[in-house]
């Protein structure tokens, strides 16, 4: 099943790795890793359906004390360090540098990410939240991301970059407008490569927007697709995001594969929805995701990533806070300690689904 935007996706009908599926017919549900591996299922009944009340005892989650991470704290400052190093010889101007969480689920049985998703649209509400949960696939997402990868409506295509995050606007630095403009000019040129000729604009640049907790800086990128270009030529012009990558994309990469002790899997990725049939599509960046691994050694793991990006202005324990920052919501919604979303911050709704 899959649950996107106030819809329902059951009865799977096709499961395939081929993004030239997602411009045939039928509804699908698309979960891409950010090491590259695509999984598109396609399902026969998608009805209305908003997210269900929390159901007591429907989710057993593990306790904020379980949980371990890639990269420690002395790692991850390490890795700033490490970073501004290249960014002085020129390398790169600006890299994400992520961490992966993860812990044992207590009670296996009790791990639906269905049963996750109506704890995180309670107690961390999304414009882009969700779920797909197809286990004999090895894909089990529950969803809380605020961030728009791509949108599509016909030829015309956005994108909703965000860089730049703190607890209210007035923690918001120059480096984190710096950082928003410099991911803002990457994903204009990666769209730039699929969209018909002087079509690229920036409707909207480095708007604060509020979410659970925190707040973030947003701008939006918007083009029209060349002709002759489909989803599997914007997936490979785009992914994975440039808000999760860096600024340039393939120095940025690089230097992530050295520092990163773990794989992101789902976590900065590109989780959504591709509606064939009319031409519409919505996919977000896999942040504020969580994911099950029931092939982990001892036993089923809950796992959840968080980072930040990391510029010539980074301070590295300052970068390191964000993380937490970024994760410590989360993993009391899934310890089931945070289910009620706090008032004037209700983001349930999403952005519009077909």
């Amino acid at each position: 099943m899959a649950r996107f935007g106030g819809l329902l996706a059951t009865d799977l009908r096709d499961v395939t790795s081929d993004p030239a599926a997602l411009d045939s017919t039928g509804f699908w549900a698309v979960a891409a890793d950010f090491e590259g591996r695509l999984v598109c299922a396609r399902f026969g009944d998608v009805r209305p359906d908003p997210v269900p009340a929390p159901v007591p005892g429907a989710w057993a989650g593990p306790d904020a004390d379980q949980w371990t991470s890639s990269l420690d704290r002395a790692a991850y400052v390490a890795g700033v360090r490490r970073i501004r190093e290249h960014i002085a010889a020129g390398e790169v101007y600006q890299a994400n540098l992520c961490r992966v969480m993860s812990a044992p689920l207590p009670r296996p049985d009790l791990a639906d990410v269905d049963a996750l998703t109506a704890l995180l649209a309670r107690g961390n509400p999304a414009p882009f939240a969700g779920t797909i949960r197809l286990a004999a696939h090895g894909v089990e997402i529950a969803t809380a991301s605020p961030e728009l990868f791509l949108r599509r409506d016909g030829r015309r295509v956005e994108s909703g970059p965000i860089k730049g995050t703190g607890r209210t606007a007035a923690d918001l630095l120059p480096k984190d407008h710096a950082e928003n403009v410099m991911i803002v000019d990457l994903v204009r040129n990666d769209l730039g490569r699929v969209c018909a000729t002087g079509s690229v604009t920036v409707p909207e640049l480095c708007a604060v927007e509020e979410h659970p907790g925190l707040v973030h800086l947003v701008s939006t990128v918007s083009g029209e697709l060349a002709d002759g270009v489909g989803w599997p030529e914007l997936l490979a012009a785009t992914f994975p995001p440039g808000s999760v990558t860096g600024a340039p994309k393939s120095s940025a990469l690089r230097i992530i594969e050295a520092l990163e002790t773990a794989p992101r899997g789902p976590y900065c990725g590109g989780i959504g929805w591709v509606d064939a049939d009319r031409g519409t599509g919505e996919l977000a960046v896999g942040i504020r995701t969580f994911w099950i691994d029931r092939e982990a050694p001892g036993g089923p793991r809950l796992l959840f990533g968080t980072g930040a990006g990391i510029t010539w202005g980074s301070d590295p324990d300052r970068e390191w806070a964000e993380t937490e920052l970024k994760a410590a919501r989360l993993l009391r919604v899934a310890a089931g300690r945070e289910s009620i979303a706090p008032q004037g911050a209700d983001h349930t709704t999403g952005r519009t689904a077909p």
